[in-house]
């Protein structure tokens, strides 16, 4: 009985142990990204399409493992059709007429994969690129703050067959799920980029989880109002921004990455996260709910070999914007080699009122040159007094990045979650 107690109690302290050492940044008993990732998807052969995909799609349609997808210029899924694509499908975007696939309001899109089987959009070029095809977009019924009940898209797309938002905030685009999307976000004419993923209006009844966007052009995530919960994603080396909230999405997004390069960036914004409630005050009604972000357990990293000499040569920016009017909660969440590791907006008063829109709780800011100041403004004082307040237990380190994390210079499986033996605990910058 004795010795039944003792191995329960080792069973325990293990178990215990095990979690408290990933309490911060990205969390798992095991290394999530194994088996369905991909960080050298150049390498990878994915064969000869022998199946088109153009024009609309009107009626419920599958897409099958056995049949190689090309993803010929834009594709809608309209008059509310449902899209399922089996397991370890692979679908290949066009790159001279910018293979996009839109999932118009009111349609579905189950794109399920497996965790051994995942679903992969990708180029079909031999050498792939950032930007050689569209991307995946969603439109949803849900809630934005925009005025009226209804927007479209600026991205040269069909302006009826482009709308999003509503008043549902239940509503359900699908599944995505144990996909990955390689190599989108086209240059429009006249205009920015494609997301890779652009999620608009979508409601809170969508499951989106265990998604991988890989060297994108545009943003890798941009989610443009709706209510939703996002779990186990990642941006892999985007040239634009990792995730971009906007128009009063009211998100919740956990145990998440982005892994950002000191050499790729973007004259539109080159962030992990971008939070702003409008790009324009006029577009929006400010009687409706703005952007409210409640992010917990990411990891935000700058991977580059030689960090310092990176941010010497001004090659290395701020991880985290956030504009005025919106409301973040960061909890548990890592942010590695930036400069400095957040930016607020100008606008932003630096009161009581306004800092308790922006909660940093537990946060580890690692190997970053500043921590939070006010965009324009080097004296920073008043929010370091702020958020280095004991009660909010953020902490300090200046430790390397192969130091900080379990693996996070292997090239094929790499290991993101944080050695917490390694951090020298500290509330001093």
């Amino acid at each position: 009985m004795k010795n039944s107690t003792l191995i329960i109690g080792i069973l325990l302290l293990v178990f215990c142990g095990a979690n408290a050492q990933q309490e911060k940044g990205i969390v798992g008993l095991t290394n999530w990204l194994n088996k369905w990732t991909e960080f050298n998807p150049n390498k990878v052969e994915y064969g000869e399409a022998n199946q088109i995909l153009a024009g609309n799609i009107s009626e419920n349609t599958k897409l099958y493992k056995k049949n190689i997808y090309e993803l010929q210029g834009n594709v809608f899924v309209t008059k509310n059709a449902t899209l399922t694509i089996e397991p370890g499908t692979i679908i290949i975007g066009n790159y001279e007429s910018k293979g996009t696939l839109i999932i118009t309001k009111g349609a579905t899109l189950i794109a399920d994969g497996l965790e051994t089987d995942p679903i992969i959009f990708t180029s079909n070029r031999s050498i792939k690129k950032a930007g050689d095809w569209g991307g995946i977009i969603i439109l949803g019924d849900a809630p934005t703050n925009k005025f009226g009940n209804l927007a479209s898209l600026s991205y040269d797309l069909d302006p009826v067959l482009s709308l999003y938002g509503g008043t549902n905030s239940d509503s359900n685009s699908g599944v995505l799920r144990y996909v990955r999307i390689e190599y989108a976000g086209k240059k429009i004419k006249g205009s920015s980029n494609f997301n890779s993923l652009l999620l608009a209006g979508v409601g809170k009844k969508t499951i989106v989880g265990n998604i991988m966007v890989s060297f994108s052009a545009g943003n890798s995530y941009e989610i443009d109002g709706g209510e939703l919960s996002l779990d186990k994603l990642i941006s892999y080396k985007a040239i634009a921004n990792d995730y971009k909230f906007n128009y009063g999405t009211q998100c919740f997004i956990n145990n998440s990455l982005a892994i950002r390069s000191s050499y790729l960036s973007s004259n539109t914004g080159s962030r992990c996260l971008d939070i702003a409630s409008y790009t324009k005050k006029e577009e929006v009604n400010f009687t409706k709910k703005q952007t409210f972000v409640t992010a917990t357990n990411l990891t935000l990293i700058n991977n580059s070999n030689n960090l310092s000499a990176d941010i010497q040569s001004g090659l290395v920016k701020e991880a985290v914007y956030i504009g005025e009017n919106t409301n973040l909660e960061f909890k548990r969440t890592v942010i590695s080699g930036f400069n400095p590791a957040i930016v607020l907006n100008s606008e932003i008063e630096i009161n009581d009122e306004h800092l308790n829109k922006i909660k940093l709780e537990k946060t580890y800011f690692n190997l970053c040159k500043g921590n939070i100041f006010l965009e324009y403004n080097s004296n920073n004082e008043d929010l370091e007094n702020w958020y280095g307040n004991a009660a909010f237990s953020n902490v300090y380190s200046q430790a390397e990045n192969n130091e900080t994390f379990v693996d996070s210079f292997n090239n094929k499986s790499p290991d993101y979650r944080l050695r917490m033996g390694r951090i020298t605990v500290s509330n001093d910058d």
